[in-house]
């Protein structure tokens, strides 16, 4: 009983953190529209929250061998530069109803990746039944009533790539969190997903605009990406995949549509029609299905 309220507790916190990416939408398209690239705000948001993550995580510095840093980097990589470039480009080439779509079967590609490379978290007839109802709810959620599908092979494979890294990010996770605490995994995750974005800034330089930055609308929105959806999100998600496994905390990523659609109802009254109502239903019920705990219908056990 005890184990069941613990559990409890780490879902819970999984649908929270879920719920608030689902709004950092809107603050990178209002920082977007203030003139800040997508790289600019990646790293503007990640080295704020590596600085603050020195207050609580700053005594070890280094993993305890060459190759779990060598993971290290791979997750900062991952889950930070290569997830958020790739999103945020396709955004700029393709529709966002696609990129939103593909970026929504990271759920799965974990599943079959864990499945694949692990075979030790449970892959379940309710969770094969439940993915696919989500992933079709996320579907009526993202085109909201306006069924636009517009091949881009270029905007659809960085998509797609952006949904894989995320996946791997949650199985390096894995990896690496019996061995090491949580706030210590996040920090060097903040710091190599910095390090790697630099590169980027040779062919497009970063440009510092003071009096934009002391903007309240820039600055506040700024801080809630840098503090509260990166650096306690991550620590939270992070958390999440050590207690529930990365295939159980990934498929919350379903919720993440649902909340985007409500905050942007809310915020720029976007209209909601009873096709993305229904979407939301499919949603909840999948998820929460994915979530059963059965016998599993593969031997996960290598």
């Amino acid at each position: 009983m005890n184990a069941t309220k613990s559990k409890f507790g780490y879902h819970l916190m999984a649908i929270i953190t879920v719920a608030i990416w689902g709004t950092t939408f809107v603050s990178t398209k209002i920082l977007i529209q203030h003139g800040l690239t997508p790289s600019e705000i990646f790293f503007y948001r990640f080295a704020l929250a590596y600085i603050c993550m020195w207050s609580i995580s700053y005594k070890k510095l280094f993993a305890d061998n060459a190759k779990d840093e060598l993971l290290l980097l791979l997750a900062g990589l991952c889950g930070g530069t290569i997830y958020f470039i790739t999103e945020n480009t396709a955004l700029g080439i393709t529709l966002a109803s696609n990129v939103s779509l593909i970026v929504c079967t990271s759920p799965i590609l974990t599943t079959f990746l864990s499945y694949l490379f692990k075979r030790k978290e449970p892959f379940t007839r309710h969770l094969l039944y439940g993915s696919f109802m989500a992933l079709v709810g996320v579907g009526l959620v993202v085109f909201n009533g306006s069924f636009i599908l517009k091949i881009n092979p270029l905007g659809d494979l960085l998509s797609l790539t952006a949904a894989l890294m995320w996946a791997f990010y949650c199985l390096i996770l894995k990896q690496l969190d019996h061995r090491y605490s949580t706030v210590f995994i996040t920090r060097k995750v903040f710091f190599y997903g910095v390090v790697t974005i630099l590169p980027m800034f040779l062919f497009r330089p970063i440009h510092w605009n003071s009096s934009l930055m002391a903007q309240p609308i820039v600055f506040g929105n700024l801080l809630f990406l840098g503090i509260i959806a990166s650096m306690i999100c991550f620590i939270a998600w992070n958390m999440c995949i050590k207690e529930l496994g990365a295939v159980q905390s990934t498929n919350y990523i379903y919720i993440v549509p649902l909340v985007t659609l409500l905050t942007s109802a809310i915020i720029i009254d976007e209209k909601i029609t009873w096709i993305a109502i229904t979407g939301c239903i499919l949603i909840l019920c999948g998820v929460y299905l994915a979530e059963r705990k059965t016998k599993p219908t593969f031997d996960t056990k290598s």
